[in-house]
């Protein structure tokens, strides 16, 4: 596999650090990362695209890693995000390309099928199927969860959660990456048991009280994990967090567009906390999308689909790419 990091000019003051594989000239592909991630975390699929003929570009996002990481909220809207990856295909020439988002990446591709729909030339989304609010997220999220902790209304507040999750990185990735993993999943429960929003923490609720096993994941190695940990050391949280504080801004840029109108497929995981119990949003995306090329459940995977899976993601992932390029 021939591949670079470089850094690109997405927007002034916005420099990406973006990992560039495969032959100039072959179609272009971008991997869109989730939260809390990296580029990193495509690292099993890209020499198998670069294989299947594809220029696979991969990178770290806005407020990620060592790219450019703006102090104001309003900078991770996501126009910007969804600029950004389009600026990535300018800069090599390209008219149109594929885009596969996991989680954040996920929604920031949705949202930029709508703004710049003449750029994809397809979607295979991961984790996070389209579905669209009926109302601003966050008075959709306070309704259900009342005066109860979930973790997205708690991002919204600028400081607490940096403060909780900065305080010991390798601590807190740990915690995020085990309790959103198939080793650990189990049902969503009742909101009305959820600990109270005030005083609680992220940490203090993300793994609804199971204990958090030693070591890592089976499918994680140190190495790995220690990338991670010198990425974050690196962005901090704040950055990746606003993401979450743009939801209701996202929602009124795109509230009134139509669906995404180019060839989609999605890709989840069997144990994946954000649909393993909500099946009726993946299987509604064939109403929804008018051109919608069908679903792919990874068997034993949690949230973190490709990493977890990499092998049975990869065979679902060019299964879906042929199947978006077909006419």
């Amino acid at each position: 596999m021939d591949a670079h990091s470089r850094r690109i000019t997405t927007a002034p003051g916005i420099e990406l650090e973006v990992i560039d594989a495969g032959t100039p000239g072959d179609p272009v592909i971008v991997l869109a990362h989730g939260w809390p991630e990296s580029s990193h975390s495509w690292r099993h699929q890209i020499e198998p695209l670069v294989d299947a003929g594809w220029r696979v570009l991969v990178p770290d996002q806005r407020g990620y890693s060592t790219s450019s990481a703006p102090r104001d909220v309003q900078a991770y809207r996501s126009d910007l995000l969804s600029a950004d990856l389009v600026a990535l295909i300018d800069d090599v020439d390209a008219e149109t390309a594929t885009f596969v988002g996991h989680d954040w990446g996920a929604l920031v591709v949705w949202d930029l099928t709508r703004l710049h729909p003449d750029r994809v030339a397809g979607v295979v989304n991961v984790s996070v199927p389209y579905t669209p609010w009926p109302m601003p997220p966050t008075e959709l999220f306070r309704a259900t969860y009342t005066d109860h902790f979930f973790y997205m209304l708690y991002f919204q507040q600028v400081g607490p959660a940096e403060r909780e999750l900065d305080a010991d990185i390798a601590r807190s990735l740990r915690m995020i990456i085990w309790g959103g993993s198939a080793e650990m999943a189990r049902p969503p429960g009742d909101p009305a048991d959820l600990p109270p929003m005030e005083g609680t923490g992220l940490l203090d609720s993300w793994t609804n009280d199971r204990r958090v096993p030693e070591g890592l994941p089976p499918w994680l190695g140190s190495g790995d994990f220690e990338r991670y940990v010198e990425q974050f050391t690196a962005s901090g949280f704040f950055g990746p967090i606003s993401w979450y504080r743009n939801l209701d801004a996202d929602w009124e840029l795109t509230r009134d567009l139509p669906a995404p109108p180019m060839p989609c497929a999605f890709i989840g995981g069997s144990r994946d906390m954000v649909i393993a119990h909500r099946m009726e949003y993946v299987e509604s995306m064939a109403t929804l999308l008018p051109d919608y090329r069908g679903h792919q459940i990874v068997d034993g995977a949690g949230h973190w689909t490709q990493q977890e899976r990499p092998s049975e993601f990869n065979t679902a992932l060019l299964g879906a790419l042929d199947a978006i390029r077909c006419s």
